[in-house]
Parts: C-alpha cells; structure tokens; sequence
C-alpha cells in the first residue's frame, strides 16, 4: 500500500496562486507516476497533471502555462504550484500514485481549492 497525504488547498482570490504538496509512503517503488487529478462539483474527476521519476511532466490544456508540477524523489514528494488561478479552477484535487510495472494507482484523500472572484 502507499499512502498520500496532501496539503495546501484553500482559498484564494482569482489571479492569485496556490502550491499544493502531496508526500507518498509506504510500499513505494522506484519507478513511478505522480500526478494531479481534480473533481469539482457535479462533474468528473478530471486529470491536471503528471510527472515520472525522471521528471516528464504533461499537463491538460486547461492548466498548462499557469501550472507547474514538480517532485522532489528523495522526499516521494510531488508539487503543483497554480499562479493565475480562475473561478473553474476550484475543485476537490487529488493526488495521484501510480506503480508503472505494476500498473496499480493509488489516491489521496483530495484537498479543497477554492478561487474566488
């Protein structure tokens, strides 16, 4: 099992930024996929962002050039600073591990990100 325990989500005024950290544990493995998902109300749960161990990231066309994903591996710890941030930009967000020889994807417990007007 890994576990995820995600941070940072809040309130901010459109325009503004955010940075959300998400540190994996547990049964982790050397090569690996974390990643960002967003869920917001009475929609999908939609993809924003990913990154590899060897530090590939994409990105929805929604995000890129406002977002940036980062990891740091020696923490299992991946980053997704949002500056620019817009009203469609709030959502549940989750963070995303997956075990790439595995195939398994495990979630964290989402973390709110409110933008106001």
């Amino acid at each position: 099992q890994v576990q995820l325990v995600e941070s940072g989500g809040g309130l901010v005024q459109a325009g503004g930024s955010l940075r959300l950290s998400c540190a994996a544990s547990g049964s982790i493995v050397s090569r690996n996929i974390m990643g960002w998902y967003r869920q917001a109300p009475g929609n999908q749960r939609e993809y924003v962002a990913t990154i590899t161990t060897s530090g590939n990231a994409l990105y929805s066309d929604a995000v890129k050039g406002r977002f940036t994903i980062s990891r740091d591996s020696a923490k299992n710890t991946v980053y997704l600073q949002m500056n620019s941030l817009k009203r469609e930009d709030t959502a549940v967000y989750y963070c995303n591990y997956k075990k790439v020889y595995e195939a398994t994807t495990y979630w964290g417990q989402g973390t709110q990100v409110t933008v106001s007007s």
